[in-house]
């Protein structure tokens, strides 16, 4: 089964965490200065959007000085006495063995509701008497409910990741899988992360799987779709939904639209229900959802659309009942979408070719495009000087040349003549 190149290629040591390099720092002073003595400010407060490095950040650190990482995800410790029994006994006793020891509750923005105000009280209760650092992550420190918290902690900002440090990132993970991918490429996806490396390298492996050789075609159309992590987010909750009312609901998180987020599950329920039955039930959920969506565009009925989502959406999840799916299997953008974008990219060119012989031959583009275009391919691909004197004569650009010539290396030698 395919690991993770996310948790693969996590950092083992605070030289391999890219960037907030003068934040690691002071965190690293922070806990430095522990040896002389217990510090004023007893936990350090990592904050930032996801996926720029606070968790990996410190487990690294626990790496590079040898201690005890005690670890736990805040959200599944909401009340009082839950963080009382793990972060208090944590922060009060030292490692089994007499090393050093740092406690790590992430996520802490996940607190919330009524039963959480006890669990944010006790955090700030913990650090009046930690004997060991706390180290606290959440989106944002700013929280109305973490305003007493912030008084006894030292705020450090983790802020978004440079393109340029994430895409250097992307090529190391590129070249150890033995993956040939040019700098544009890297660069694009890293574009598209918008600051998340852990975004990054889960489009990375997803786009690249099955291939050698990863081409800037095969990543452009991710301009026609939304961030993954929410999509991703959704597809999991519904693939996966114990409930018919949590599947409903996934869909309400989406940030595509129904027509796009049907895409993605048909794409991806066969890698996921591996039983063929729960898989058949599945595939006949949406197929039943799909008639609905007909009618709707044939009616504009739009009533209807809560048929669809159901059947999309619960349909789907309570047809999973024998299948097994152990490690990690990546979601796949939806092939159907991947095609009409690349389709919808080779039409415009057509276009914008047949504007240029509309300007020469006083023809209207779409005739030019569909008449003429064929005959300059076939000039193209066999006698380059008259390709060199028509490119020239119609101003075509390289894309055009290469769309026309049908390859690289022609479109190349006919690029070179015109130099």
């Amino acid at each position: 089964m395919l690991a993770a190149w996310a948790v693969k290629y996590r950092p083992k040591s605070l030289a391999k965490v890219i960037g907030n390099k003068e934040t690691i720092q002071k965190l690293v002073d922070w806990v430095k200065s522990w040896d002389q003595g217990v510090p004023k400010k007893k936990a350090a407060f990592l904050y930032g959007p996801p996926g720029v490095g606070k968790t990996s950040t410190v487990e690294a650190l626990a790496q590079d000085f040898q201690m005890e990482l005690v670890e736990k995800n805040a959200s599944d410790y909401r009340t009082e006495d839950a963080i009382n029994r793990f972060a208090g006994l944590a922060s009060q006793f030292g490692s089994l063995f007499g090393g050093k020891r740092i406690v790590l509750l992430d996520e802490i923005d996940g607190l919330t509701g009524t039963a959480d105000r006890g669990g944010v009280k006790a955090i700030t209760d913990v650090l009046k008497t930690a004997q060991c650092p706390i180290i606290l992550t959440a989106n944002s420190a700013y929280d109305p409910k973490f305003t007493n918290l912030r008084n006894y902690c030292l705020l450090l900002e983790f802020k978004k990741l440079p393109v340029g440090e994430i895409a250097e990132h992307l090529k190391g993970i590129s070249e150890n899988e033995r993956i040939q991918a040019d700098e544009t490429t890297l660069k694009f996806i890293a574009q598209r992360s918008q600051g998340d490396v852990r975004s990054a390298v889960t489009d990375l492996q997803a786009l690249a799987q099955g291939k050698e050789k990863l081409k800037y075609e095969d990543v452009s159309w991710l301009g026609y779709r939304d961030r993954q992590d929410t999509v991703f987010n959704v597809l999991r909750m519904i693939i996966y939904g114990k409930t018919c009312n949590s599947a409903r609901q996934a869909a309400n998180m989406s940030d595509v639209d129904v027509d796009m987020l049907f895409e993605w599950i048909y794409e991806n329920i066969p890698d996921h229900l591996t039983d063929q039955h729960d898989l058949a039930m599945a595939l006949d959920a949406l197929s039943i959802a799909d008639i609905y969506r007909g009618r709707i565009r044939v009616t504009r009925d739009w009533s209807l659309m809560r048929y669809v989502v159901d059947y999309m959406t619960a349909g789907v999840a309570m047809a999973r009942q024998n299948s097994e799916v152990s490690g990690w299997i990546p979601f796949k953008f939806p092939s159907r979408i991947q095609m009409l974008s690349r389709s919808r990219a080779e039409r415009a060119t057509r276009l914008n070719i047949g504007k240029k012989i509309k300007h020469r031959c006083h023809v209207s583009a779409v005739r030019a495009s569909k008449e003429v275009l064929p005959y300059l391919r076939i000039i193209f691909e066999n006698n380059t000087e008259m390709a060199v004197g028509l490119a020239k004569w119609l101003d075509l650009d390289p894309e055009m040349i290469e769309y026309i010539a049908g390859s690289e290396d022609k479109a190349e030698a006919i690029t070179r003549l015109l130099c």
